[in-house]
């Protein structure tokens, strides 16, 4: 890396190629500092539009394939090594966005953020059951530098995302599955969870790890035609060991995903929609592929109807990856979605009663699953958050609220598995509506949730208790 001297006066800008190009492409998302296009060293502060409007040095230069960079440092530093860099994408004809080194966030992003939960800070009571939960999902981390699809975006996304930690607003977060896309290796696979689960985890607001259809790293096996990529219980042993430790989250056992978080007279109960048994061939395949197999097991059916019978005063809120059903009240599980539904409705009706399966259901999800509501007083199931349909979507059914959340994941609108509602974003990478994610706020007082989203994601949505 060669640097030059410090280069005073006007800056040298675009050139009449580079002009060409941005006349073809009128979308392209500008900043000031995308005209410094000379390799050298520039003083740039709050008029273009620098970290926090403070001073920097702008030092631009090339590598060793010739493609530009960008790094910015503090003026009063006296750090050899630069807060923020970007490269210039050849594909976008452009600069990319500003990068912290240590933490991934983009700091147009974290700016983003910060007016959004103010945003949200405007529309929220405080007080005793006020309670807000940043809620991601579908973040399809894989091991791609893309900049219209899945790729490293993913694991950026949730970097910023844990972001908000740092405001003042949460209460709780949750990520609602889908962590990996699962086409990577089975070894990349296991890496990109330990970084996306240090990327989220927090030492000052409880959080909860949901696990997805995806993350069985299934879509590898499918595509490679290989043994099962991934060992028994991998995702569980790399994401929940942690989850399970915090203090402010309690379980029945560390065994199926199944736990809650209370504060106020509100409680949080997670559910995993990918509850499979590892069965293996003679050839060392999956019997059961987790991306096209969502189902709930007696096990874990045992250990919600645990939770429930101890929730007296409590207005509950369940969260998995898939929705139990759909809004027509149909199954929307391969196995005992529907089930799932009628034992939250037997909850609120306060009956007794025994959980049991269809005929024709594969013995491993067959359910015989006594419960007693009857002593549950002042409680009641109030809503259901999921993620997995990649679009936003709401349903309110025998009284309990289905609220579906947008992924946070890049999807291009040229690409075949981008649903309606992303396309309608039509969402770019460095743009706003690149990222989804959600600030919720359960009003218990106001009989009141308000749905705050960023990025690809409706700005607000309210629904009645």
């Amino acid at each position: 890396m060669e640097f030059f001297r410090y280069a005073k006066g006007l800056v040298n800008r675009i050139s009449s190629v580079r002009e060409q190009k941005l006349s073809q492409n009128k979308n392209v998302s500008l900043d000031p500092m995308q005209d410094y296009l000379t390799v050298g060293e520039y003083r740039v502060d709050e008029e273009q539009h620098t970290p926090h409007n403070q001073p920097y040095k702008l030092t631009v230069y090339k590598d060793d394939e010739g493609v530009l960079h960008q790094a910015l440092s503090l003026e009063s530093t006296t750090k050899l090594e630069p807060e923020y860099v970007r490269d210039f994408n050849q594909e976008l004809g452009c600069y990319r966005a500003f990068a912290n080194r240590n933490t991934g966030r983009r700091y147009v992003v974290e700016e983003y953020l910060e007016q959004f939960v103010e945003r949200v800070k405007k529309h929220v009571r405080q007080g005793e059951n006020s309670v807000n939960v940043s809620v991601i999902t579908d973040t399809h981390y894989k091991d791609a530098n893309s900049i219209d699809f899945y790729g490293w975006n993913g694991l950026t996304h949730v970097s910023e995302f844990s972001y908000l930690d740092n405001l003042g607003l949460l209460d709780l977060k949750v990520h609602l599955g889908d962590w990996i896309d699962g086409s990577d290796t089975g070894f990349l696979g296991e890496r990109e969870l330990i970084k996306l689960r240090d990327a989220f985890k927090s030492n000052c607001i409880p959080y909860i790890m949901i696990k997805g259809n995806h993350d069985e790293n299934d879509k590898y096996d499918e595509h490679h035609d290989l043994k099962a990529s991934f060992p028994e219980n991998e995702f569980e042993h790399i994401m929940w060991p942690q989850m399970y430790a915090q203090d402010e989250i309690n379980y029945i056992s560390r065994q199926h995903g199944v736990c809650y978080y209370d504060i106020d007279n509100v409680r949080f109960i997670a559910v995993n929609t990918s509850d499979l048994p590892y069965y293996l061939d003679a050839q060392g395949r999956k019997k059961y592929d987790a991306k096209i197999t969502l189902g709930v097991r007696e096990d874990q059916i045992e250990e919600i109807i645990e939770i429930l019978e101890q929730s007296s005063n409590k207005n509950i809120i369940f969260m998995s990856h898939a929705n139990p059903i759909n809004r027509k009240a149909s199954n929307a599980l391969k196995y005992n979605g529907r089930s799932l539904h009628e034992l939250l409705v037997a909850f609120n009706q306060g009956e007794k009663g025994r959980m049991h399966s269809s005929y024709g259901i594969p013995a491993e999800f067959r359910l015989a699953n006594d419960f007693d509501f009857t002593n549950v007083k002042n409680a009641r199931i109030i809503a259901y958050f999921c993620g997995h349909r990649h679009r936003e979507d709401q349903y309110r059914i025998n009284g309990i609220q289905y609220i579906l959340f947008n992924c946070s994941a890049l999807m291009g609108p040229k690409h075949v598995l981008t649903t309606k509602y992303n396309k309608n974003w039509k969402r770019q990478i460095d743009h706003q509506a690149e990222f989804a994610g959600y600030v919720v706020n359960i009003d218990l007082h106001r009989h009141l949730i308000q749905v705050f989203g960023y990025g690809a994601a409706s700005k607000r949505r309210f629904f009645y208790i």
